[in-house]
């Protein structure tokens, strides 16, 4: 497979760099051993909701990861305008700061925070239509708990689990996945936060640190509450969803899109997430 990058721009190391920049070596210890975290957050129809939240939440990362936070978040924000002017002002973007570890610590495995570097990248990315919607199924994997894995931080090491759900899933036929926890609850899609909605009652899986329960998630939820939607954070079994009168997803790439097809039953997108969406894109613009 052949690929060319959108267009990209990338601070690092004091300067801006167009392009699919290099930023690390063969030795470079996240690239052998995992150690890097990164937030997304989006610019589209010239608004960037909700971006001082990702600029701590990636702060956050360093920090669980063992990492030094070296950007505040009044820099992260700085530098994001300015890499903004290097595009066109309507331009779909993802905003991407990142942290990792250069150099081992004294056991090699741990990384040493000291060598913490950071870049700041911005590229084009266009904003999935939410008309065609998606489609899921429940995935054979499941989501790690705290006591395994780093699901405190927004990392790169726990991304493989869920490609691995999706590739899973698109052979069978599905764009998606669900994935549960170790308990068999529905915890959350491979790239997505996921509701369900049932007599017009907004559900969607507790945060109970299995997965990162996103942003966009927390924004959706305040919002459809201040509009007097009922949202009911749960225990939720795959069961729930399969019998759900709507399905919809949040997160950073998509923001609020439909869920158009579980399994082998199709649907429509309803009037609470018709809602939801209409909700976060005022507030975006607001």
């Amino acid at each position: 497979m052949t690929h060319s990058w959108s267009r990209t721009w990338t601070y690092l190391d004091g300067a801006w760099h167009e392009g699919n920049v290099p930023i690390m070596g063969v030795r470079t210890h996240a690239a052998w051993l995992g150690t890097s975290v990164f937030d997304g957050a989006r610019a589209f129809e010239g608004v960037t909701p909700d971006l001082d939240l990702h600029c701590e939440r990636v702060n956050r990362s360093a920090l669980a990861m063992g990492l030094k936070p070296m950007v505040s978040v009044a820099e992260w924000l700085t530098m994001t305008a300015e890499g903004l002017k290097r595009f066109p002002a309507d331009a779909e973007l993802y905003i991407r700061p990142m942290y990792w570890a250069e150099y081992p610590g004294a056991r090699t495995v741990d990384a040493d925070a000291e060598s913490t570097r950071w870049c700041l990248s911005l590229y084009e990315a266009k904003m999935p239509e939410p008309s065609h919607g998606t489609s899921i199924t429940l995935s054979p994997f499941r989501r790690p708990t705290i006591e395994c894995a780093v699901t405190d931080a927004k990392a790169g090491a726990l991304y493989p689990n869920n490609a691995r759900a999706l590739v899973e899933c698109h052979k069978r036929g599905f764009d998606n996945a669900a994935l549960c926890d170790m308990l068999g609850n529905v915890a959350e899609l491979a790239t997505a936060n996921v509701f369900m909605v049932k007599d017009g009652v907004a559900f969607t899986p507790a945060a109970n640190g299995t997965f990162l329960a996103g942003i966009t998630r927390t924004r959706t939820i305040a919002l459809m509450r201040q509009a007097g939607i009922e949202v009911v954070e749960g225990s939720l079994r795959w069961e729930d969803f399969r019998a759900a009168d709507e399905l919809f997803t949040t997160g950073n790439y998509s923001k609020v899109a439909p869920i158009t097809r579980i399994e082998d039953r199709d649907l429509q997108p309803g009037p609470v997430y018709r809602k939801a969406r209409e909700l976060y894109w005022n507030y975006a613009h607001g």
